[in-house]
C-alpha cells in the first residue's frame, strides 16, 4: 500500500496548504501566520485584535471604519467623532445610498 500524505487545509488567502506549525485560526478557517493580516491596512493580526466579516479578516480599528456606524473606529470618543472612512488605507466603498 503506497504512502498517502494526510490532507492539509488550504489557506483562504493564498490557497496553499497550512501545516500545524504555522496555522492561525479565525472565522473557522486556518491561515498561515504571514497571511493572517488585516484586509484593509495589512497589519499583522493576533487573537486579541482579529475580527472577521464573511471570510475577510480585519483589525478592530479597520472593521469599525468599514462596517461600524459612521465616524466610529478611531478611539476618540463620542465628543469628537471623525468622518474619516479610511480612504488613505485603500477603502473606496461608501456607505451612503
Amino acid at each position: 500500500m503506497p504512502f498517502k500524505a494526510p490532507e492539509c487545509p488550504k489557506c483562504p488567502k493564498c490557497g496553499k496548504s497550512v501545516y500545524a506549525a504555522e496555522e492561525m485560526l479565525a472565522a473557522g478557517q486556518k491561515y498561515h501566520k504571514g497571511c493572517f493580516k488585516c484586509g484593509l491596512c495589512h497589519k499583522r493580526l493576533d487573537s486579541t485584535n482579529a475580527t472577521e466579516h464573511g471570510t475577510d479578516l480585519f483589525c478592530k480599528q479597520c472593521y469599525g471604519r468599514k462596517f461600524g456606524p459612521r465616524g466610529v473606529g478611531f478611539g476618540q470618543g463620542a465628543g469628537s467623532l471623525s468622518m474619516d472612512v479610511g480612504e488613505h488605507l485603500g477603502n473606496r466603498e461608501t456607505l451612503m445610498s
